[in-house]
C-alpha cells in the first residue's frame, strides 16, 4: 500500500468517526454523560483500527511519518481527550447555583492556562507551524532527552507514539475545551443574555435550511474556518446560535444533497450566477 492510499483510509476512518459522534450528540442531547461515555467507546474503536493500520504500514519517508504523527493521529486522540475531560466536567459539575457553576468553569479554564504555561515552548513551536524539529518530535524512537518530554514517555508504545504527538492532541482538545467552557460561562451571564434578547436580530436567514447547510459544508471543505482545524458540527452550532436557527440533523441534509439527481449544488450555483451577473452589470 502506498502512502496516498494509507492516508486516504485514515481520513475516511476519521470522517466516519465524526459522523457517529455527531449522531450521538443528537441522540443524547438531554444526557451529556451518556453521550460522552458512548462517544469514548466509538473513539476507542476507531483508534484501535488506526493503530492496527499504522503499525503494519511501513512509511517510505520521514516526511510521511511526520505527517501521520503530527497531523492525522492527533485528530483521533484529541477526540478521546476532549470527551474524557467533558465527561469529568459533567460528572463533577456542582449543583449549587449559577455563581458556583461559573467559578467551576473558571477553574477549568485556569487548568487549561496552566497546561499552556507548562508547555509554552512547544505551544509556540506548534502554533507557528514550525518544522525544524519535526524529525525529533514526530518520528518514532527519535526523542532527544535534552528536550522537554513527558515522564510517561518511558512507558510509551514505541510503534504508535512519538515524543510529542500526544501534546499536539492535547492542544487540539484544549482549544475545543476552552470554546465549550467559555460558551457555558456566557450562558450563565444573565446580563449579557438579557441584553442580547433586547436587541433586534440584524440578520435573519430567509433561504432554505438545506441551502445554508450546503453553504456551510462547502466552506468547511475549503478550510474557510480556523484553517480547517474545526469540526463541521462546531461550525453549524456557531451559525445556529448566531442566526437563531435549528438546522436539525445536518448530516442527513448533506446526504440528501449528495443524492440529488440533477444539480447537487443548487444554492452555490445560484450564488455564482447572481454574483457574475451583478459584476457584469456594474
Amino acid at each position: 500500500m502506498d502512502a496516498k492510499l494509507f492516508f486516504s483510509e485514515c481520513d475516511e476512518l476519521y470522517t466516519d468517526l465524526q459522523k457517529v459522534l455527531t449522531e450521538l450528540e443528537f441522540s443524547y442531547k438531554t444526557d451529556p454523560i451518556a453521550m460522552h461515555e458512548r462517544s469514548l467507546i466509538e473513539i476507542d474503536e476507531a483508534v484501535r483500527k488506526l493503530k492496527s493500520r499504522a503499525i503494519r504500514f511501513k512509511f517510505a519517508s520521514l516526511a510521511d511519518e511526520v505527517y501521520f504523527f503530527k497531523e492525522l493521529k492527533p485528530l483521533f486522540i484529541s477526540q478521546f481527550i476532549y470527551h474524557t475531560r467533558l465527561l469529568s466536567v459533567e460528572v463533577a459539575k456542582p449543583n449549587a447555583g449559577k455563581v458556583a457553576l461559573k467559578e467551576y468553569y473558571d477553574y477549568e479554564i485556569l487548568s487549561l492556562k496552566n497546561f499552556y504555561e507548562h508547555n509554552r515552548e512547544f505551544y509556540e513551536y506548534y502554533r507557528r507551524r514550525a518544522a525544524y524539529l519535526d524529525f525529533k518530535y514526530f518520528v518514532r524512537n527519535q526523542f532527544d532527552v535534552k528536550t522537554k518530554i513527558e515522564s510517561s514517555l518511558y512507558d510509551l508504545d514505541e510503534k504508535f507514539r512519538t515524543s510529542h504527538d500526544h501534546l499536539v492532541s492535547q492542544i487540539i482538545a484544549n482549544d475545543r475545551l476552552e470554546v465549550f467552557l467559555l460558551q457555558k460561562i456566557e450562558e450563565l451571564d444573565d446580563r449579557r443574555a438579557e441584553n442580547l434578547s433586547m436587541k433586534k436580530d440584524p440578520l435573519i436567514w430567509t433561504a432554505s435550511k438545506s441551502s445554508l447547510v450546503e453553504l456551510l459544508y462547502s466552506l468547511h471543505l475549503t478550510h474557510a474556518f480556523n484553517g480547517g482545524n474545526i469540526e463541521l458540527s462546531e461550525i453549524v452550532k456557531s451559525v445556529e446560535k448566531s442566526l437563531k436557527i435549528d438546522l436539525g440533523n445536518f448530516y442527513k441534509t448533506i446526504s440528501e444533497i449528495k443524492n440529488r439527481k440533477n444539480e447537487k449544488t443548487k444554492f452555490l450555483h445560484l450564488l455564482t450566477e447572481n454574483l457574475d451577473r451583478n459584476l457584469e452589470e456594474e
